[in-house]
């Protein structure tokens, strides 16, 4: 296969995807305590690299391990059949990956990966000139185990450059580092100059020489890497467990890049996120620290035991949310992140499209009352409906639940429904529902449609979106999804106390998300290895520190 004359940053890009996809699949092998020092998740170590990364980055991904050491102790103790299964993925990936890059990673660049590799986005606009658009800054900073080898390397990606007669070499020196880059024979006004140079132990390739020299003064000046942010340092030492990857988001700059701008619309807002990603002997667990939000009004209590709610959610649940007080998760949220941040525009934006159709106001309507335990479900239908949701809440004694629930009856009025008592398992339950007149051969009948069903109790309040579902919640001898074994894996790598839990199980609702939000589709494409064996996703929050708000999520992904 002949070298594309195509970007060399491109190139090596989708190398690095392949190994971050590749250290995906290792966890396979992660079984016993002799397998790897990776049992405890991964190297306790911080990223080296992120010395060479600008402060101002948008968003920075880091691999802290060898892909290919998880993928030979994955070899060494999964039993045959899941051995040959995990290296048929990997080749797979590979092949798809790299197939159109002309560089074989076996014999080019697996001979000198190290431990380490950083990709970063490191400038929303490199040149800052006008007349030639956006241009990001595009970084990858690599390990190399055998320098030697990594100039070979070097020298064989630009000589194919050259054969392919589309671009000159030029060698440059900055502040005594030595800079190689492409220069095209046609230039255009925004046509990229790919750069390489070789910095001790590390090797660097960016989409222009100036990207290049702009982390190496980075690494020589005091303050400008993103190793001396106080908010990237405060959030590493919020996540000190092990890891094997590591990722970094401003979200103001962040947000800027996928919207192809030059600037932040509130640069001088300091929001950031950092995931760390760990082995698990069943899966991955990935750790976030939020910063740059305020100290909420009123904190959320740290829960031992599960949410009294969880026992009313049936087994069969392909998507729930647990958790206690959840007006005083809404007041943490809407009073910890600034009005201009993009998350909380985001999150208004999610909100106002739920409550507008309905003419709701959920602050007044619904949270103000939800003191208590609660939990949101999503439960598969009946006789081929559609999924239905389904929420219970705490009645607690000086909650306002009757004047809410009075609200929503004259709202649903204002939709053409009626409310009816109808019975349901022995209770009387309040349902609303639509009257519909339908003509069959001259014969003219009435439907009824019911929109909603609650009933409240003494001690909960229960609401969905059918009788069905109203009914799956109300029976008390039906398997509930605490005591199910697939949520006790789900939940087995998640700290306690916590403050609750989000749940999906991916088989049961993949279908329901896909139809919801398109874009997953693209998403399991990319990473169908890691989405063929995903059994459940499970998320929960925990206590802020240092005005760091930490979660952690765990992804099942049925090992054994």
């Amino acid at each position: 296969m002949t070298f594309q004359p195509r970007s060399l940053f491109v190139t090596l890009a989708l190398v690095v995807f392949f190994c971050f996809s590749l250290a995906g699949l290792g966890f396979y092998g992660i079984l016993t305590a002799g397998s790897l020092n990776f049992l405890a998740g991964g190297v306790e170590r911080v990223p080296i690299t992120t010395a060479l990364i600008p402060k101002q980055s948008p968003v920075v991904l880091s691999l802290l391990v060898n892909p290919d050491r998880l993928e030979s102790f994955a070899q060494l103790v999964v039993n045959p059949q899941r051995r040959r299964r995990t290296h048929r993925e990997i080749r797979d990936l590979e092949q798809s990956l790299l197939a159109k890059t002309g560089l074989r990673y076996d014999s080019e660049v697996q001979p000198w990966l190290g431990e380490e590799m950083t990709l970063a986005v490191t400038d929303l606009d490199y040149d800052h000139q006008a007349d030639n658009g956006i241009q990001p800054g595009y970084l990858l900073v690599v390990h190399s185990k055998d320098p030697q080898l990594s100039r070979e390397f070097l020298q064989l990606a630009y000589a194919k450059a050259a054969i392919a007669g589309t671009s000159d070499l030029v060698y440059d020196t900055y502040q005594g580092v030595n800079l190689t880059y492409q220069r095209p024979r046609q230039r255009t006004s925004n046509s990229n100059l790919l750069a390489s140079a070789v910095v001790g132990d590390y090797v660097l390739f960016a989409n222009h020489p100036r990207v290049l020299r702009q982390s190496l003064a980075s690494l020589q000046a005091p303050g400008l890497k993103l190793d001396d942010s106080p908010t990237f340092q405060a959030a590493l030492r919020s996540l000190d467990s092990p890891r094997i990857a590591l990722l970094y988001a401003n979200f103001p700059s962040l947000s800027a890049w996928l919207s192809q701008q030059a600037q932040p619309e509130t640069p001088a807002l300091d929001q950031t996120l950092t995931l760390s990603l760990a082995l698990h002997s069943q899966g991955l667990v990935a750790q976030t620290a939020l910063t740059g939000v305020s100290a909420p009004p009123q904190t959320l209590a740290a829960l031992a035991e599960p949410i009294s709610t969880l026992a009313l959610i049936p087994a069969s649940s392909g998507l729930m949310a647990s958790g206690h007080n959840l007006q005083a998760l809404w007041q943490q949220i809407q009073t910890g992140l600034a009005p201009q941040s993009p998350l909380q525009q985001t999150l208004e934006r999610f909100v106002d499209n739920l409550q507008t159709p309905l003419g709701l106001d959920l602050t007044q309507d619904i949270f103000a009352w939800v003191q208590g335990d609660y939990s949101l479900m999503l439960l598969p239908g009946l006789k081929n409906r559609r999924s239905d949701w389904a929420f219970v809440a705490q009645r607690l004694a000086d909650m306002p639940v009757a004047p809410a629930f009075a609200h929503l009856d004259q709202l649903a009025h204002q939709q053409g429904c009626e409310t009816t008592l109808l019975p349901v398992l022995d209770q009387s339950v309040r349902a609303w529902t639509k009257l519909t007149a339908k003509a069959n051969n001259q014969i003219t009948t009435l439907e009824a449609e019911v929109r909603g069903a609650y009933l409240l109790q003494d001690e909960r309040v229960v609401f969905a979106t059918s009788l069905e579902a109203l009914s799956q919640v109300l029976q008390e001898d039906s398997d509930s999804l605490i005591t199910s074994d697939k949520f006790l894996k789900a939940i087995s790598a998640l700290p306690t106390p916590n403050q609750g839990y989000v749940y999906l199980d991916w088989q049961t609702s993949e279908a329901f998300l896909a139809q919801q939000f398109p874009f997953l589709r693209v998403v399991e494409l990319s990473l169908k290895p890691l989405f063929n064996n995903l059994r459940s996703l499970t998320l929960t929050s925990e206590d802020p520190r240092e005005n760091v708000r930490k979660a952690t999520a765990y992804l099942n992904l049925g090992v054994n």
